[in-house]
């Protein structure tokens, strides 16, 4: 037994075994898309995920949490359906099965049986989502920006209430100290008069913050520019005495110590929440979460009603893990952030990482339940189509014809493909076929062969002698699960060995011979 006799024997093997991948490839893809297992896994791992372990992800408010989630916009977005009647009836089809699989199932906490992995009324789902519009959906979902804007708000006006205090104990104490001098009585009408203005003035700033019509920093300018404004109308308007003169140096440094460095007011003031504070919002236990529900709680107004349904989400569906990995991720962005929009950007870089590390892990064990679903298919092929290793490799080694015949078609199949084009692969193959009678299936000559028995023999199956066939399917169905690319790869890399090392034919050697005399 020679090298050119085995590798023939081997790419004869390689070639069959590559014609039952795929095959098999095929069936999976099929079984993959009725009962959409790619888009189930993915869901199911996000709910870990959001979950923190295998363990609680089941649990009713992981799941509501992970359908609100595939409610948002950004992901339905993801999953477009074709539209037109001819691939609609059969995505309406596989919708059917995979339904009535699901209906078999064990309903998942929180829901019945009408309702679907993905969400209610929903078929389908995303096979892949983006982690950038992840980590976005999960940020809008839980209303993060929304708490931060209510506390920063909340912080505003009690910023705004402090000030106005301050200002107008100022005023008082002149008040008191010249309560004799009929000199102040105009002027303090007047002043009175102005600090009502200024109170209108820093409500209406506060007002347009709420509206998202000005920045923080804005607000605070304008609050800067109209106790400008009251300064002036105090030391136009007040009499000539040294009372008066200290009450306009104080509401001056009062100024000054307030307004005069806008980001120093907004560290000093805690009006822009940091990271961890954010993470906090959502938190039901923490300070800033009773801090922003404190502030809203008597308001009436639409807007305020609407942070009511943020509030429940949080309290009934948002799960511990949630908070507890946010919060993780906050310490670990905390270092290089400044402001709140760095912050919320640097937790959505952090979420992305993490999606993205837990999709890596997600994705590992979906390509061992896929081989695993990969090797029940192959056995299922090889005794479907009595793929019997050894039996294969018999015929090949024995009937020179077959050897020759699948040889050069392997060999002429592998030079027209020189690259793993599935789709290319499976067309070149069915005309490779037609012309290719393979050792394989349940015909009179393979069974005369593997178990000494045909039918148009009179004796009985001989149904023990099967089990003589079991380790060669077995070998079969391993080697099918391996895939079409593994052998595709390993075919051409033979036959590049085989042609590199094949002896000339004897017409070359005689003219080599001639040229030698």
């Amino acid at each position: 037994m020679n090298l050119p006799f085995i590798l023939d024997v081997a790419i004869g093997l390689i070639f069959i075994y590559l014609i039952l991948s795929l095959l098999a490839s095929e069936i999976q893809e099929l079984i993959a898309t009725v009962f959409q297992w790619r888009a189930e896994h993915l869901k199911k791992s996000i709910e870990i995920l959001l979950a923190g372990n295998a363990e609680n992800a089941e649990e009713a408010h992981v799941i509501k949490l992970a359908n609100e989630i595939y409610d948002n916009p950004l992901v339905k977005n993801i999953n477009q359906e074709a539209k037109g009647l001819f691939v609609t009836i059969p995505r309406k089809i596989t919708w059917a099965i995979g339904s009535l699989y699901r209906r078999l199932t064990t309903p998942r906490p929180g829901t019945d049986k009408s309702t679907s992995i993905f969400g209610d009324k929903k078929h389908t789902g995303p096979s892949y989502i983006p982690a950038n519009i992840f980590a976005t959906t999960l940020v809008e979902t839980l209303q993060v920006p929304t708490l931060v804007q209510r506390l920063t708000e909340s912080r505003l006006k009690k910023f705004k209430e402090e000030r106005l205090t301050e200002i107008e104990e100022i005023i008082i104490r002149l008040q008191e100290q010249t309560s004799d001098d009929y000199r102040f009585a105009d002027f303090f009408s007047n002043i009175y008069k102005e600090f009502s203005e200024l109170r209108s003035e820093f409500e209406k700033t506060c007002w347009n913050f709420h509206q998202k019509k000005a920045s923080l920093k804005t607000s605070l300018n304008r609050m800067a520019e109209s106790l400008d404004r009251y300064i002036d109308s105090f030391q136009a308007e007040m009499p000539e005495d040294e009372l008066s003169h200290k009450s306009l140096r104080k509401l001056k440094f009062f100024k000054q110590d307030n307004f005069e460095n806008i980001e120093q007011a907004i560290l000093l003031g805690g009006l822009q929440p940091n990271i961890n504070e954010v993470v906090q919002t959502i938190d039901k236990n923490s300070e800033i979460y009773k801090e922003i529900k404190a502030a809203i709680q008597d308001q009436d107004s639409e807007a305020y009603k609407g942070i009511q349904e943020v509030f429940k989400t949080i309290e009934t569906k948002l799960p511990p893990s949630v908070v507890d990995n946010l919060g993780v991720l906050a310490k670990r962005a905390q270092a290089r952030v400044k402001t709140t929009e760095e912050g919320m950007n640097a937790l959505r870089l952090e979420i992305e990482n993490t999606f993205n590390s837990s999709m890596e892990r997600a994705s590992g064990v979906y390509k061992r339940n896929a081989k695993g679903a990969a090797i029940i298919i192959g056995l299922a092929i090889a005794i479907t189509a009595n793929a019997d290793a050894i039996h294969m490799v018999r015929r090949l080694s024995k009937d020179s014809a077959l050897r020759d015949t699948i040889t050069n078609s392997a060999g002429e199949f592998a030079r027209q493909n020189p690259q793993v084009d599935l789709e290319q692969i499976r067309e070149k193959a069915d005309q490779a076929l037609t012309s290719i009678s393979l050792p394989i299936g349940w015909s009179d000559a393979n069974l005369q062969q593997q178990i000494k028995w045909t039918r148009q023999s009179k004796q009985i199956f001989p149904y023990l002698k099967i089990l003589a066939l079991i380790p060669g399917w077995m070998l079969s169905g391993i080697a099918i699960a391996m895939g079409a690319p593994f052998w595709f790869d390993l075919l051409s890399k033979i036959v590049n060995v085989r042609n590199a090392g094949s002896r000339p034919s004897s017409e070359t050697r005689n003219v080599v011979d001639h040229e030698e005399e």
